[in-house]
Formats: C-alpha cells, sequence, structure tokens
C-alpha cells in the first residue's frame, strides 16, 4: 500500500526547484556571513563578552560553511548577489547604529531581528527539506536558539536603559522583515514553504524574545503591529 504524503513530491533536482534554491540558499549563506561580522562588531562595544561573542561568530561561520555544502550537495550556484542586495537594509542599519554606538539597536538587528528570521526560516525549512539539507539545518537551528538567547539575557540585564532605543529600532527595522518575506515568497513556495508559517513562526519567536526581555503583552502588540501593517 503506497504511503500517503501530505504534501506532494519535491524534485529537489527539478530545474525550477533548483533555480529557487539558488537564491534561497544565498540568503542563508548571506545571513550567517552578516551575523559572523556583526558579533565580531558587538564585540568591540562589549569587551567583557568578548570571548562570548567571539564563539558565537565562529558557530555563525560554522553554519555558513555547512549552507554551502548544502548547495554544492544539490549542484546549485547561490545567487550572492541578490542575497547581498536582500539583506542591504539591515546590513546599512546595523553599520549606521555601530558607527553611532548605538549597542541596543545593533543587538536588536542582529541578535532579535536576523536570528529569530533564521529560527523562522530554519522550522519551516527543515520538514520540507533534502535528506543532506535537513541534518545540516537542524544542527544550526540548535545553535541559534543559544545566539538568541544571548541578546535576550544583555537586553533583560539592561532593559529600562535600553526600552526606549528599542522601540524605536523595532519601529525602524521590523518593516523591513515583511518586505524580505515578501521579496522570496514565491521561491520560498517552491521549496515548499509557505509565507504564512513563516510569518506566522517569526511573530511567535520575535514575540517571545520581547517578552523574554522584559516588554508587556500590550507593548508586544504594539510593536509588532509596526511590521503587520507592512503585510
Amino acid at each position: 500500500m503506497p504511503q500517503l504524503e501530505a504534501t506532494p513530491e519535491i524534485d529537489f533536482h527539478s530545474e525550477l526547484y533548483k533555480d529557487a534554491y539558488s537564491r534561497i540558499n544565498a540568503i542563508v549563506i548571506e545571513g550567517e556571513q552578516e551575523a559572523h561580522e556583526n558579533y565580531q562588531r558587538l564585540a568591540d562595544f562589549l569587551p567583557d563578552d568578548k570571548d562570548q561573542l567571539f564563539g558565537l561568530a565562529k558557530m555563525e561561520s560554522r553554519h555558513k560553511k555547512g549552507f554551502e555544502a548544502c548547495g554544492r550537495n544539490l549542484k546549485v550556484t547561490p545567487d550572492l548577489e541578490f542575497a547581498r542586495q536582500f539583506f542591504s537594509q539591515l546590513h546599512e542599519n546595523f553599520q549606521t547604529a555601530a558607527a553611532q554606538g548605538n549597542v541596543v539597536t545593533c543587538l536588536l538587528i542582529q541578535s532579535l531581528i536576523i536570528e529569530c528570521f533564521a529560527i523562522a526560516a530554519y522550522n519551516i525549512y527543515i520538514p520540507v527539506a533534502d535528506d543532506f539539507a535537513r541534518k545540516i539545518t537542524e544542527g544550526v537551528v540548535k545553535d541559534e536558539y543559544t545566539h538568541l538567547n544571548y541578546g535576550e539575557e544583555w537586553l533583560k540585564a539592561n532593559f529600562e536603559a535600553s526600552k526606549a532605543e528599542l522601540e524605536a529600532a523595532n519601529k525602524q527595522n521590523l518593516p523591513i522583515v515583511w518586505k524580505m518575506l515578501n521579496q522570496v515568497e514565491a521561491d520560498a513556495k517552491v521549496l515548499g514553504m509557505e509565507r504564512e508559517a513563516l510569518v506566522e513562526d517569526f511573530m511567535i519567536q520575535y514575540g517571545e524574545a520581547l517578552s523574554n526581555i522584559g516588554f508587556t503583552t500590550r507593548d508586544i502588540m504594539k510593536m509588532s503591529a509596526y511590521g503587520l501593517a507592512t503585510v
């Protein structure tokens, strides 16, 4: 008796899949590279946490190598130019905040927004990934929770002093996430990832992170609305 599948079988070697994968794979590679650089930059501002931040940066570099291997496994060349453009707004905002010494904004962009975006994407991707990529991604997503936890703990310890800057940084950067999700909706769907599921998982991760830092439910609803207004 044939086994019933919840979703249609994905052909990982079709030209349609490989074309979409060239952009999605590039995004995760570039995302890990950006994270690697961002944690190294954060170490300049937080010398007491330097060893921990360099450790996080090394983990991101290792993730990048893992995702590069996923592309090679499917014989796909990642479209890194597309990925750099994809992250350009968050990248520029992080660089601007770093130049101004706004470490709270830097942490919100990297440790909350980018990490929650990555966790949501990996959670939705794992059930529809090829066997090789699934094993790699399952290992990566465990590490990403460690990175998210670093930002949560620092911001929680400095919550009162950080609250106003966090709210301003959220207002500036959260709408960018929805633009990013809209930009890859078609490619993600080819890989079996529905946009609604990505949005839902991101909102759960991000809302929990804001709650852990010290924001009230009312605060979180208000802050989340800045993103939802652009959906």
